[in-house]
Order: C-alpha cells, then sequence, then structure tokens
C-alpha cells in the first residue's frame, strides 16, 4: 500500500478541512487524486459534540469526501501554538505521506465577520514551518526529507483577495452531504445560527466573484513558478499547469 497523497488539507479542528476545502477535495478525488485530511486537535472545546461524536462525524465526512487518508492529533483545542515540536511531528507526517499541495488556515485576520479563531491561526503558521522543516536533513525529523511544492490558504479574511478560485458548482451537493456529517456542528438545534446558509452564501459570493455558481477560495504568499502560461487557459483533461501529469486510472487504498 502505497503512502502518497497528492494533496492533503490540514484542520485545526474536526470539520475545518469541510468547511474550507470539503469542495476541491470531493473534486480533486473525483479527478483521480489522492486526498488526505488531517486534523490538530479533537475538537473537545465545542460548543457541540465529544471528541468521541466528532471523531465519528469526521470518519462520515471523510467517507462522503472520498478522502484517502484521516488522521487526527491531539494538540489541544484552543491551546494551539507554533512549538518545535509540533512542527518536528506535522514535518514528520508531511515526509511520511509526501503531498504535493498542502491546504492550510490563513494565518492572519478573520474570516467571514468574525475574527478567526486563534487555532485557525496557529494552524496556519504551524503548517508552513512544517514545510519548511521537512527540508531539513540534519533536524531530528523521522523520515526522508521532502518538498512539498505548494502551500495555499483557505479561511480567508475578508479583507483578503484570494489568488484563486475553485469552481465547485458540481461538488456543492456532495459538499453539504459532509457538512451535515458534522452534525453536532452544523445541525445542532441548541445553535441559534444557520452555519450551512452561511457557508453557501459564502461559497456563492466566491463562485461570483469567477464567473461560475459556487467557489472555494484560496490565497497564496508567494508566486507560483508556471513555464507555460498557456496552461492558464486549458481545461481539464489537457497539460495542467505546475503539479505535473493528470492521473489516469488510479487505485484508491482507503486509509483511515
Amino acid at each position: 500500500m502505497t503512502e502518497k497523497y497528492d494533496i492533503i488539507s490540514i484542520g485545526a479542528h474536526p470539520d475545518d478541512v469541510e468547511v474550507g476545502t470539503g469542495g476541491v477535495l470531493i473534486k480533486m478525488a473525483q479527478m483521480g487524486y489522492r486526498t488526505g485530511i488531517v486534523y490538530l486537535t479533537k475538537g473537545e472545546m465545542g460548543t457541540g459534540g465529544t471528541p468521541e461524536v466528532r471523531s465519528q462525524e469526521s470518519r462520515k465526512a471523510a467517507e462522503i469526501m472520498q478522502a484517502d487518508l484521516l488522521e487526527t492529533l491531539d494538540w489541544g483545542d484552543t491551546k494551539l501554538k507554533d512549538r518545535p515540536e509540533y512542527r518536528y511531528e506535522l514535518a514528520a507526517i508531511f515526509r511520511k505521506y509526501r503531498p504535493e499541495i498542502v491546504l492550510a488556515p490563513w494565518m492572519s485576520g478573520g474570516h467571514g465577520k468574525r475574527q478567526s479563531h486563534p487555532d485557525h491561526r496557529a494552524a496556519g503558521k504551524i503548517v508552513t514551518n512544517s514545510i519548511y522543516y521537512a527540508t531539513f536533513k540534519k533536524l531530528p525529523i523521522q523520515g526522508e526529507i521532502h518538498k512539498v511544492k505548494a502551500l495555499f490558504h483557505y479561511f480567508l479574511p475578508v479583507e483578503a483577495t484570494p489568488t484563486f478560485i475553485v469552481d465547485i458548482t458540481d461538488q456543492y451537493e456532495l459538499w453539504m452531504e459532509a457538512l451535515k456529517a458534522h452534525a453536532s456542528q452544523f445541525m445542532n438545534p441548541e445553535k441559534s445560527r444557520d452555519y450551512l446558509w452561511s457557508l453557501e452564501t459564502m461559497a456563492r459570493s466566491f463562485g461570483a466573484m469567477a464567473g461560475v455558481k459556487y467557489g472555494q477560495a484560496f490565497k497564496i504568499g508567494e508566486p507560483l513558478r508556471i513555464q507555460d502560461i498557456f496552461c492558464l487557459t486549458r481545461g481539464k483533461d489537457e497539460t495542467p499547469c505546475a503539479f505535473g501529469k493528470h492521473p489516469q486510472n488510479i487505485k484508491r487504498d482507503i486509509q483511515k
């Protein structure tokens, strides 16, 4: 069984990945890419659900999204900080699973109408530094060095202009299904806020920016290196821009 994954999305809490990147992960899985999810905490401080319940919900959502990997760490909900020991552990995960692309929360500001959760900002910093650490030969990190080709950030503050938006119109229904799998968070009658409506509205807003019905937005901290600018105008079945050949008939080995 191979442990190579094309794209891994990192979240501070169970459901972060679904909220910020769920539609994209579904789309990538449908295109044949191997996708993974890593949560840095068990979400034990959330208003609804227990760690056990949230773990079950995460597994259900991962199955809906056809994720090949689901891994949950226990670094403490509301206690995330960018520490060397966390960088080492996450860098070892990157070395083990060797993703080409990593998705992580944006590192500053807020998203939506609220200030971003401190854990989200901390997660972005930990991921950024862990990717760097994964390339260092002399650090005490298990595994062979690995260079992630690209880090894309989600959970963007309202003042941040997205670098790119992914069309998830065809994946919208499955995305909603994955979100509803987190019933303790999004289907909880004790919560007055309609989170699903908020997320649909945000997806519509991003989609409108790109001329599609629904979209998910990402920001890049540095410019992408592209050899052929015409790749930006090509369709999904033609040569992609930056991240290798389009996979064909990949056999899935589900690891959870």
